[in-house]
């Protein structure tokens, strides 16, 4: 399901389900982890994003995807200096206990749109909510994201 949100292709989507399960088998713990699934939706996320990235990098469009990370680009900071791979685990931190602390129907909208991402109109019609609600809900999600993570250094003021 999160392979197909990202990549439209069904090809795509096969081909990173089939990377998800060589990936799985390599980075697998020798014990198992404690959120499985979460384990296992993580990878396919990453790869389903590479993937998209190298398909989209020679046709840049408007789709879902650029609409995604075009609203998370606002309060994650870049990635591109040296202290990111430090910083990553942190904010990778930050950004869970902030969803965390969510209450639980936006917990749910957040993880929907930016984890597995969800369009807005089924994440409206799964909620019982209008389109404009549901990007509002986000708008101010994004908004005290953005908060915490200047209070916590991450982005300035």
């Amino acid at each position: 399901m999160i392979a197909g949100n990202i990549l439209k292709s069904f090809q795509d989507v096969e081909e990173c389900i089939d990377d998800t399960y060589i990936k799985l088998w390599n980075k697998i713990p020798p014990s198992r982890p404690i959120a499985f699934k979460g384990f296992i939706g993580k990878i396919t996320r990453e790869l389903a994003y590479d993937r998209y990235r190298a398909g989209s990098a020679k046709k840049r469009g408007g789709g879902e995807i650029e609409a995604v990370l075009e609203e998370l680009d606002e309060c994650i900071p870049d990635s591109g200096s040296v202290e990111s791979s430090i910083m990553g685990n942190e904010l990778a931190g930050i950004v869970s206990d902030f969803v965390g602390k969510l209450p639980e129907k936006e917990a749910y909208i957040f993880l929907g749109r930016y984890f597995y991402a969800y369009d807005i109109a089924f994440i409206a019609r799964k909620f019982g909510m209008t389109k404009g609600n549901v990007s509002v809900t986000l708008t101010r999600i994004r908004n005290k994201l953005k908060e915490r993570l200047m209070k916590e250094g991450y982005l300035a003021v």
